[in-house]
C-alpha cells in the first residue's frame, strides 16, 4: 500500500503527463489515470518484492559464511589441543634425514624419457617459470629430481634473507601485496594474468600461507619458489602459520604431496619442513607498512622479532606448554577487532584479539603508517579497520564453497595509497543465477553443520534432556538454542538456523531428535558401541592423520598392536572414556583376513557422517 506521501509523488507524476497530453474526454481521462496509477503500484510492489528477495538471500549468505567460519575456528581449537600430541609422534615414529642437503640423493633421481615436464637446470631462468606456469595449466607434475633442487636451492637462498625485510616503492611504481592462496592455483594464475608476472618492475609481497585446503599448494610453492629463485629483490614471501608440518598434517598439504610424489614423499616434506622455517616473518615497505600474516599483540617488539631464530620459532611453539610474551610476539594467529585492549581469541583457540588502541600503540612506537594483514576469510577480498589503519587481504577466491567471496590483493604506489583489486574465479558459478550460487553455499554449510552435530549427538540429547523434564520429546525454540550453543560452541544464530535443523509440531515447540533424522553412520559396524562409534566419528580427521604417522611405508596398513597402543595414547592425552576391551573387540573384527594388519582408511570410512537424503537421491 501506498503512504500519503508516496500517493502525492504519484499524483504529481500524473499531473506532468497529462500536462503533456491533455485528453479531450473525461470518461477517457479517468481510464488513463487509473491505469497508470496502476503501473506505479505494481512497479513499487515489485521493487519491495525484490528488496525482500534479495534481503533474505544477502541473510542466508550470511549465516551459511557464520556456520563455514564458526566450523573452521572450532577446528583450529581441536587442531591446537592435539599440537603436543601430534608433535609427539611424529617424534617418535618418524626419522627425518639429518642432512638435508641431500645433493647426492638428487644427482641419484633419474629422470626417465618418458617424463615431458619441465626439465629445469640451475640457475633458472624466466623461460624456466614460463615452463613451470604452462606445465601447471595442464595439470602435469614436476618430476621428483627438480623439486628437490628447487626446495634446496631456495633454502639456500632463504637461509640469507633477515627475518624482517624492507622494501622502497621508489624503486618501481607500485608494490603488489597478496593474502592467503591456500593452494588455490587459478586464484595465482588469474592474479598473474591481471597483473603480471613477477620481475624487477612488478615486485610481489606474498602474505603466507600459500598451502593446505587446496588441491594445489605444492604447484603453488614451486612457481613462487621459482621466481624467487629468479628474482630475489623482487618477490618476497612471508611465513604464514600454514607453513608448518604440524597444520599440515591436519589441513590436506602433507597428504598432497604424498599422493602426487609417492616414491619421495618424505624427502620432499622434510626438506619442505626446513625451507618453512627459514621463510622471513615479516616485511617493511618505506618504513613505513607493515607487513605480516596474523596481527600484532600488546606485546610486539619489532626489534625482538628482527632478533629471532627463525628456523627453531615453530619447534620452540610446539614444545611449550603455555602462553609466553615470546610466543605472543611473534604469534601468526592475532585478528583485530573494534574494540581496544588485547584480548585471547577463544574463537580459534589461540592468538589474541587487537584493538585500535593496540594498533595506534606499536605505530606511535615505529613510526608505522600502516598494517597489512592476512589470515583471516573476508567474503570480498579484504577489509579495512581500525579507522583505515588495518587492512585484511585475503586472495583465497572460493575459500569455502564455489562463489562462497571474492579474492582480492593490493597495490601500493609510492603515496602508499592502497588500491584494492577484487576477482573471483569463476566455473560453475558463470552458469549459476544469485539464488543458484547462494543455495549451494548455503547446502554445502548446513552439511557441515549437520555432521559437527551428529558428531555431538550424545551430548546434545543429554543438554536437551535438560530441558525437557517430563520427557515429551520437545523443548521451547530458546531450549533448544541454548541446549544447541552449550554443546557446540560455534556462536550460531540458531534461531534463525532451527528451520532448517529440526521440526517443531503447531504448538511452536521443537522436536529435539529431529536433528538427527537425516543423519547417519557410514557403514554401521555391529561391534562398535555407540559411545565408541561416536568418539570415533568424531576424532575421525585426527586418527587419520596419526594412523598416516605410523604408516611408515604408506601402504596403509598398520599392524593390530599399533592401532591399540595409538589409540591408548590418543583417548589418553583427550581425557576420552572408552574401555579398551571395546576397541580391541572392534578391531579384531576388522581384520577380515587375520593376518595381524588392518587398513585404516577404510576402517575410518566407517565412521563418517551420511545424509539419508543425499544418499537417496544418489542411488
Amino acid at each position: 500500500m501506498h503512504n500519503g506521501q508516496n500517493f502525492s509523488s504519484d499524483c504529481k507524476i500524473l499531473q506532468r503527463q497529462h500536462a503533456y497530453f491533455p485528453c479531450r474526454f473525461p470518461c477517457i481521462h479517468v481510464y488513463c489515470s487509473v491505469s497508470v496509477l496502476t503501473v506505479i503500484r505494481a512497479a513499487i510492489l515489485i521493487q519491495k518484492w525484490y528488496r525482500l528477495t534479495m534481503a533474505r538471500l544477502e541473510m542466508r549468505r550470511r549465516y551459511s559464511l557464520s556456520i563455514f567460519q564458526s566450523i573452521e575456528y572450532a577446528d583450529e581449537q581441536d587442531q591446537l589441543q592435539l599440537s603436543n600430541f601430534f608433535t609427539f609422534m611424529l617424534d617418535h615414529c618418524t626419522h627425518p634425514d639429518s642432512d638435508l642437503s641431500l645433493k647426492e640423493f638428487e644427482k641419484e633421481i633419474d629422470v626417465p624419457d618418458s617424463y615431458y615436464g619441465p626439465r629445469l637446470s640451475f640457475p633458472l631462468t624466466v623461460e624456466d617459470a614460463n615452463a613451470l606456469l604452462h606445465a601447471f595449466r595442464n595439470e602435469q607434475l614436476l618430476h621428483a629430481r627438480y623439486v628437490l633442487q628447487l626446495l634446496s636451492e631456495t633454502r639456500r637462498v632463504l637461509k640469507e634473507m633477515p627475518n624482517i625485510t624492507h622494501l622502497s616503492t621508489s624503486y618501481s611504481k607500485e608494490i603488489t601485496v597478496c593474502g592467503d592462496l591456500h593452494g588455490n592455483l587459478d586464484d595465482l594464475l588469474l592474479i598473474f594474468y591481471k597483473n603480471g608476472l613477477p620481475s624487477e618492475q612488478n615486485p610481489y609481497v606474498f602474505n603466507g600461507d600459500f598451502v593446505d585446503r587446496g588441491k594445489n599448494s605444492m604447484e603453488i610453492l614451486i612457481i613462487l619458489f621459482a621466481f624467487l629463485l629468479i628474482y630475489p629483490n623482487d618477490l618476497h614471501l612471508n611465513r604464514g602459520n600454514h607453513e608448518d608440518y604440524i597444520m599440515n598434517l591436519r589441513y590436506g598439504f602433507t597428504k598432497e604431496v604424498s599422493k602426487k610424489y609417492k616414491d619421495h614423499w618424505k624427502q620432499i616434506l622434510s626438506l619442505l619442513r626446513d625451507v618453512f622455517s627459514w621463510l622471513p616473518l615479516a616485511t617493511i615497505i618505506d618504513s613505513k607498512v607493515l607487513i605480516l600474516h596474523g596481527g600484532i599483540s600488546d606485546t610486539t617488539d619489532l626489534d625482538f622479532l628482527n632478533a629471532l631464530e627463525r628456523n627453531k620459532v615453530r619447534d620452540h611453539i610446539h614444545k611449550q606448554t603455555g602462553p609466553s610474551e615470546e610466543d605472543n610476539s611473534h604469534d601468526q594467529t592475532h585478528d583485530p577487532r573494534s574494540q581496544n585492549g588485547c584480548t585471547p581469541n577463544k574463537c580459534r583457540g589461540g592468538g589474541c584479539y587487537f584493538g585500535p588502541d593496540v594498533t595506534a600503540k606499536l605505530f606511535e612506537r615505529y613510526n608505522l603508517k600502516m598494517l597489512i594483514r592476512s589470515h583471516e576469510f573476508k567474503p570480498e577480498g579484504y577489509e579495512i579497520s581500525h579507522d583505515g589503519k588495518v587492512i585484511t587481504i585475503f586472495s583465497a577466491s572460493n575459500y569455502y564453497e564455489e562463489g562462497s567471496n571474492r579474492g582480492a590483493y593490493i597495490k601500493l604506489n609510492p603515496e602508499l595509497t592502497p588500491r584494492f583489486v577484487q576477482y573471483q574465479v569463476s566455473k560453475l558459478t558463470r552458469r549459476q543465477n544469485l539464488q543458484e550460487r547462494v543455495g549451494t553455499i548455503e547446502s554445502s554449510a548446513l552439511k557441515s553443520l549437520r555432521e559437527k552435530i551428529y558428531a555431538h549427538r550424545s551430548e546434545l540429547i543429554s543438554a536437551f534432556a535438560q530441558y525437557d523434564l517430563n520427557g515429551t520429546g520437545r523443548i521451547s525454540v530458546n531450549d533448544w538454542a541454548a541446549a544447541m550453543e552449550s554443546v557446540l560452541q560455534l556462536e550460531l544464530p540458531w534461531r534463525m538456523l532451527r528451520s532448517q535443523l529440526a521440526q517443531m509440531n503447531p504448538d511452536g515447540e521443537v522436536d529435539f531428535m529431529s536433528c538427527f533424522y537425516d543423519l547417519k553412520m557410514g557403514q554401521p559396524i555391529k561391534e562398535a558401541q555407540p559411545a565408541l562409534a561416536e568418539t570415533l566419528c568424531r576424532y575421525r580427521k585426527d586418527l587419520e592423520i596419526i594412523f598416516n604417522i605410523i604408516d611408515k611405508d604408506h601402504s596403509g596398513l598398520i599392524s593390530l598392536e599399533e592401532f591399540s597402543q595409538t589409540w591408548r595414547l590418543f583417548t589418553s592425552h583427550l581425557g576420552i572414556d572408552i574401555q579398551d576391551d571395546s576397541i580391541d573387540k572392534l578391531v579384531l573384527s576388522i581384520d577380515y583376513n587375520k593376518d595381524g594388519h588392518i587398513d585404516f582408511n577404510e576402517f575410518l570410512e566407517a565412521f563418517h557422517v551420511v545424509h539419508r537424503l543425499e544418499k537417496k537421491a544418489t542411488s
